[in-house]
C-alpha cells in the first residue's frame, strides 16, 4: 500500500516561491513516473510536471521556465519547486505516478496566491 503526503503548500504574493514535497511510502518508487498534479476551484485536476525514473522531466506550458520537479529516490520523494508564482496557480497540489494510480492520491497541500 503506497501513501503519499504533500507538503509546502501555503500563502504566497504574486511573484513569490514556494517548494513542494511529496513523501512516498513503499518499495517502487524509483521504478515509477512520478507527477506533480493540481486542482483549482471548479476545475478539474490537471498534471503540471512529472519526472521519470531516468530524471526526464515534462512540464505543462503554462508552468514552463517558473516550476522546476526534482526526485531523491534514495529519500522516496519528489519535489516541486515554484518560482515566480502567479494568481492562476492557486489550487490543490498533488502528487502520484504518471498515469495516476487512484488508491494514492492524497490530501493534497494548498498553494494560494492572492490577486
Amino acid at each position: 500500500q503506497v501513501q503519499l503526503v504533500e507538503s509546502g503548500g501555503g500563502l504566497v504574493q504574486a511573484g513569490g516561491s514556494l517548494r513542494l514535497s511529496c513523501a512516498a511510502s513503499g518499495s517502487m518508487f524509483s521504478f515509477n513516473t512520478w507527477g506533480w498534479y493540481r486542482q483549482a476551484p471548479g476545475k478539474q485536476r490537471e498534471l503540471v510536471a512529472t519526472i521519470t525514473r531516468h530524471d526526464n522531466t515534462n512540464y505543462v506550458d503554462s508552468v514552463k521556465g517558473r516550476f522546476t520537479i526534482s526526485r531523491d529516490n534514495a529519500k522516496n520523494t519528489v519535489h516541486l519547486q515554484m518560482n515566480s508564482l502567479k494568481p492562476e496557480d492557486t489550487a490543490v497540489y498533488y502528487c502520484n505516478t504518471q498515469p495516476a494510480i487512484v488508491q494514492f492520491w492524497g490530501q493534497g497541500t494548498q498553494v494560494t496566491v492572492p490577486s
